[in-house]
């Protein structure tokens, strides 16, 4: 199992609301896909917006990381509803 972080970043002009963590989590199983490999999403709130910790079944770093580029490219449109936007490393 690995641990993928993914950031987001609060826009200016998203619908802010409490429990916005959990739901942005909530869309990204909505979106998941088995060959994923998802396990476990855990949102933590930051002063910027949301750090995702995702918890990838993956035999490395490299493969957990690109197994959560299409996930979070799927969940995208759905998170920039809710106000935010997927901080690219």
């Amino acid at each position: 199992m690995r641990v993928v972080l993914a950031s987001l970043t609060a826009t200016s002009d998203g619908p802010f609301r409490t429990g916005t963590s959990a739901l942005v989590a909530d869309l990204l199983w909505a979106h998941a896909r088995p060959e994923d490999g998802l396990e476990h999403v855990k949102p933590r709130a930051t002063a910027s917006g949301i750090d995702l910790y995702l918890f990838v079944s993956a035999e490395g770093d490299g493969p957990a990381v690109a197994q959560m580029r299409p996930l979070l490219e799927r969940a995208r449109p759905s998170i920039a509803a809710q106000g935010y936007v997927l901080t690219d490393d």
